[in-house]
């Protein structure tokens, strides 16, 4: 049971610790919205981890098999959704810097806490990557006998704790940012500089690994 736990928590902070598009998406939305609407989207995240892990702990070799021959379209994907998130936010930002609208004119609507969370777990989600992983812990930590389901259930939950735990960190990190930053410019300096890490991002998701 221990070594189940320890499993699941190296799993989820493995696979959440490189922060990537993701979660840089995930600290700037924080920093222009709220923390609570940053801590759903971080449950979004760390949800589509947690789904992952259990695909892997239930049948990972035979689905990440599966999976493979669409790693090409998917990796395309999440690069498109990524990229129109980056032109999105730089579009918005140099449009309220332009007009320098007061708090009372219109501002681009934030999202709502369940639909951040939505929108996170469907990016992170488009990422197969994430299963495979999963999935080559799962089946290597397999010896020759099976893993009993109490033990995949707590490197499951183990790896879901962990996961969150990171990316709400994250939010919390961005929160802090979004309390820093309130002057107009300095606003529009951080939504032109996450829009241009998240689009390189996209771009090297695209370049096959190795």
């Amino acid at each position: 049971m221990t070594a189940a736990l320890l499993a699941g928590l190296l799993a989820g902070y493995g696979i959440a610790v490189p922060v990537g598009a993701v979660g840089t998406y995930l600290v700037t939305l924080t920093a222009r919205t709220s923390l609570r609407t940053g801590s759903c989207a971080a449950l979004g995240v760390a949800t589509a981890d947690g789904l992952y892990a259990l695909l892997a702990a239930l049948g990972g070799s035979a689905l990440a098999g599966l999976l493979r021959p669409a790693l090409g379209p998917l990796r395309w994907a999440s690069a498109l959704v990524l990229a129109a998130l980056a032109v999105g936010g730089a579009v918005a930002a140099l449009r309220q810097y332009r007009g320098h609208r007061p708090a009372t004119r219109a501002a681009p609507p934030a999202p709502s806490p369940a639909r951040a969370y939505l929108a996170l777990l469907g990016i992170t989600l488009l990422n197969p990557t994430t299963l495979i992983y999963f999935a080559a812990l799962v089946v290597g930590s397999r010896a020759a006998h099976a893993v009993p389901p109490v033990e995949q259930a707590v490197f499951v939950l183990a790896a879901f704790a962990a996961s969150a735990s990171w990316q709400l960190l994250l939010a919390g990190g961005g929160a802090l940012l979004g309390r820093a930053l309130t002057g107009h410019r300095g606003r529009l300096v951080t939504a032109l500089a996450s829009s241009c890490v998240i689009t390189a991002l996209a771009v090297r998701m695209l370049v096959p690994p190795g």
